[in-house]
């Protein structure tokens, strides 16, 4: 299984990416004043789960509390996914979900 990656593990394997991510994904990007980081994050949830990225949702989903969604408005999108994405994108994104705690 692939090792999953966060901001210090990914600093040690790819540094110049770890930077990039940090200065213009982070600090640019979701710091735009046009969308809300709320808003943001429900993207992002549905952008990973839509194209089955899911080792990087559990990290999103922590992040996406954070930014003021509820488990219940998360499960809610990946339900309304599962239409326009497909069943098995929005199960796995489910099952992510699943790991974190309630």
């Amino acid at each position: 299984m692939p090792q999953r990656l966060d901001q210090h593990t990914l600093a040690d394997l790819a540094p110049k990416l770890a930077e990039l991510s940090q200065q213009v994904l982070f600090g640019d990007i979701w710091q735009r004043p046009e969308l809300t980081p709320r808003e943001r994050s429900l993207i992002t949830l549905a952008a990973l789960a839509a194209l089955g990225r899911t080792q990087q949702l559990p990290w999103h989903l922590a992040f996406a509390a954070r930014n003021g969604l509820t488990r219940e408005q998360i499960v809610e999108a990946f339900t309304h996914l599962a239409f326009y994405a497909g069943w098995p994108a929005a199960v796995s994104a489910l099952g992510c979900l699943e790991e974190e705690p309630r």
